[in-house]
């Protein structure tokens, strides 16, 4: 697969990301590099290595949801700035 100066410019610009001629140019080799490594990874036959882990052989982490107030309002409103009752008092932001 061949990348262009082209395609690493619309990538930068994708990702708001600045780059020069120079750096595209520089960034180009390193893509290339890269692609490079993914190719010869192609390459290799795996077809008779199992896999190490996938979809079918996870099985998730289950617990029992409980639910928990933790029954500590007073403990946690003791850490606000600023409170009215049982509530936090925050700045206005929008007006």
């Amino acid at each position: 697969m061949s990348l262009d100066a082209k395609t690493v410019a619309k990538m930068a610009r994708l990702a708001r990301v600045g780059l020069s001629d120079e750096q595209v140019h520089t960034y180009q080799k390193e893509m290339q590099g890269i692609i490079g490594w993914v190719d010869q990874l192609n390459e290799v036959d795996v077809t008779d290595v199992p896999p190490m882990i996938g979809t079918g052989l996870a099985q998730p982490r289950l617990r029992d949801d409980q639910v928990t107030d933790g029954n500590c309002r007073d403990e946690v409103l003791s850490n606000a700035p600023d409170r009215e009752g049982p509530f936090y008092t925050v700045p206005k932001v929008v007006e």
